[in-house]
């Protein structure tokens, strides 16, 4: 397993870019815009780990800026730690015999979310090409929510 990164939303991108650019001194890495999905992913990493990013993508801080204003209340801004997985299928396996809920199954061979016990949720990504689908993933559910 291979740390990614921490994601955050946040409501206002200029005002925090200018917080961690100019404040902390981290440096952009990357960026997507998703016209359909409405929201901007802005990828910062520390000056020293810019090298690491850029190559390796991590470890960085993902800034969620969704188009449409929202109030987040209850820790909603932080989004998630996302750690990068040899076998997504093997991992989620693991962990459900290991009496996890596997949230969001990864149902695309790529993608899973889980919670830890204290309902911070923790994404995990399949290293490299995403594996063929296969049961019982592409047909399991969502359980609660990520």
């Amino acid at each position: 397993m291979r740390y990614l990164h921490t994601m955050i939303r946040v409501s206002d991108l200029d005002k925090t870019l200018d917080f961690f650019q100019d404040c902390l001194d981290m440096v952009e890495t990357r960026r997507y815009e998703n016209e359909k999905g409405r929201f901007t992913l802005v990828f910062l990493a520390a000056r020293d780990d810019v090298e690491n990013a850029r190559e390796n993508q991590a470890p960085v801080v993902e800034l969620t800026y969704n188009w449409d204003p929202e109030e987040y209340t209850g820790g909603r801004n932080f989004g998630h730690l996302a750690y990068a997985v040899d076998d997504i299928y093997a991992t989620c396996q693991k962990l459900m015999d290991k009496g996890v809920t596997i949230n969001r199954p990864p149902r695309d061979g790529h993608m899973a979310f889980i919670r830890t016990p204290d309902n911070i949720s923790i994404e995990l990504l399949q290293q490299g090409d995403s594996l063929p689908a296969k049961e019982p993933w592409a047909s399991m559910e969502n359980t609660g929510s990520w």
